[in-house]
């Protein structure tokens, strides 16, 4: 049987998943390629797209 693979993949890990310590992480959508920031601090957290100067998602090139 072939492994399912991930859909999400993250690129860039910054902090600790401590209760009290931030954590931030950039995560690649390995369909479409844009890429997505998660910061989390204590128990709150945000998820939004990257954007460049010109207001445009990032996206990541993926390998077909």
């Amino acid at each position: 049987m072939k492994k399912k693979e991930q859909r999400f993949a993250i690129t860039i890990k910054e902090g600790s998943t401590l209760k009290e310590s931030s954590l931030i992480q950039v995560i690649v959508d390995r369909k479409t390629g844009v890429n997505y920031l998660w910061v989390k601090s204590g128990n709150c957290g945000g998820l939004a797209p990257l954007l460049d100067a010109q207001g445009k998602p990032i996206v990541t090139k993926r390998d077909e």
